[in-house]
């Protein structure tokens, strides 16, 4: 079947073609970096990764753009409550986002162009803007004028003639049922402090909806394939990103719009007040793996509610020992005749796989065709069906898949010289048949988190999930 994403536009599952052959200009609205990122947020940007790395497995060639908001009006608050300069303030949420990124092995995108850093295209489309009578100024500020731009309320579904239009809104974010005139340009006043820029078309800052047209068309072109976000994107940001770009350049402006749900936790909003708000730090302070807290926030489909819990990280460290007790053990396969039946397994799990990421990236019915795989090739090792060439070939295609999955985290794995002997000392009773003397080390490694496997190649070690 071919590739299909379920479009927000046109809320349909469509075939996905590029504009260009096989390359693919695909943007992501990143982060505001006023604040750690909270789990709601890593699972769009999770989503986003699985989105990538399937692209790049089907083969095609891909600019991925991901925006840094480094001026609003929560970065610029926060720099003003601490004393600091905005850039000072926003630079220690940057690098925060970038950690996470290579903890969960989220793959970087190709360009993370920060908004301080594109200003003068910013103006540029304003001016576009106001020339062509989709703008206009008040009290030193600019504002899009909604009601000049026809198609107005396409991707959030609105109906225009339903709602009552307001004024102007001047906040970068606000309510859903605020149909307002919203700024592009936000004249200079004293709540920002030093943070502004002389320009021709005043002395101010950019508003919020702009930096995403003039980022994504910098890089993209103004006619790209994929725009994604979370669902709270489609309105405002993602329909004013629509109205002001289509207006300044007369073409659509992305193909296929991508949003992914929010999470819950333990089944309800997420909100500090519930003291149910986590960031990645706080997961790995708790003891939890970045594989196992990966694995969770993608086994869910994108369009549908995660409900985060921890009986759910529990569980997907469950599954990961299966997966990478498959991968490990693959290594132990010595026959050498092959059994006649891994290779239909290895080309059906191909061919299942795709088919369920081609579904608008069906990830939990993808997983579900992974471990009846990783089942029936384990049935053939251990009823002595399977050759070494079967075993290198069945290892093949599950890695094909964990270029999709990135389940295999790079964590170091290495033990100190203590444990070390530990094991060392663990074979040597065996071998002396002390096996009270092999229990009781074995048992006090695994308190330690390291789990011991006796197999027909040698003990091997591996840590607890």
């Amino acid at each position: 079947m071919p590739l299909m994403f379920f479009n927000t536009m046109n809320r349909r599952k469509e075939e996905f073609k590029p504009i260009d052959g096989d390359k693919v200009r695909m943007y992501t609205c990143g982060p505001t970096i006023y604040n750690y990122a909270h789990i709601g947020n890593l699972r769009t940007f999770m989503f986003e990764d699985i989105l990538r790395r399937y692209l790049l497995y089907k083969g095609y060639r891909l600019t991925h753009v991901m925006n840094l908001t480094d001026i609003d009006d929560k970065t610029i608050k926060g720099s003003r409550e601490q004393g600091i300069s905005l850039g000072d303030y926003t630079a220690k949420y940057k690098q925060a986002f970038f950690d996470d990124l290579d903890t969960l092995n989220i793959q970087r995108a190709e360009v993370y162009p920060a908004a301080t850093e594109h200003i003068p295209e910013m103006v540029q489309i304003i001016r576009k803007l106001l020339d062509d009578g989709y703008a206009y100024e008040m009290g030193g500020s600019i504002y899009y004028k909604i009601s000049a731009f026809a198609g107005y309320g396409r991707l959030s579904h609105m109906k225009m003639d339903e709602l009552k239009v307001g004024a102007r809104v001047a906040s970068d974010e606000y309510e859903k049922d605020q149909v307002s005139d919203f700024a592009l340009w936000k004249g200079w006043d004293e709540d920002d402090g030093n943070v502004f820029w002389e320009t021709e078309i005043g002395k101010g800052r950019p508003g919020w909806h702009i930096e995403c047209s003039a980022m994504s068309m910098k890089y993209l072109g103004e006619h790209f394939d994929i725009h994604t976000g979370a669902v709270d994107n489609i309105f405002p940001h993602h329909e004013n990103e629509i109205a002001q770009s289509e207006a300044a350049t007369g073409k659509p402006f992305a193909n296929y719009w991508l949003h992914s749900l929010h999470l819950i936790v333990d089944g309800r909003k997420m909100a500090k007040s519930l003291n149910n708000f986590f960031t990645m730090p706080q997961l790995l302070e708790k003891g939890y793996a970045p594989r196992a807290i990966r694995y969770c926030l993608i086994s869910t489909h994108y369009r549908q509610q995660l409900n985060f819990t921890f009986d759910g990280l529990t569980a997907a460290a469950n599954s990961l020992e299966r997966y990478y007790d498959f991968i490990s053990n693959l290594g132990d396969v010595t026959g050498e005749t092959d059994g006649g039946e891994a290779d239909g397994f290895i080309s059906g799990a191909a061919a299942n796989f795709e088919k369920a990421m081609d579904d608008d990236l069906n990830i939990s019915e993808a997983l579900g065709v992974v471990f009846d795989y990783i089942r029936d090739i384990n049935r053939l090792k251990a009823e002595s069906r399977l050759s070494r060439a079967e075993a290198v070939r069945a290892l093949d295609l599950i890695n094909r898949f964990d270029s999709v999955l990135g389940l295999q985290i790079g964590e170091e794995e290495t033990i100190d010289a203590g444990i070390e002997g530990m094991i060392e000392a663990r074979i040597e009773a065996r071998k002396n048949k002390n096996w009270a003397e092999s229990d009781r080390i074995r048992d006090e490694l695994l308190a330690q988190g390291i789990i011991l496997e006796d197999t027909p190649s040698g003990t091997k070690w591996k840590r607890k999930i």
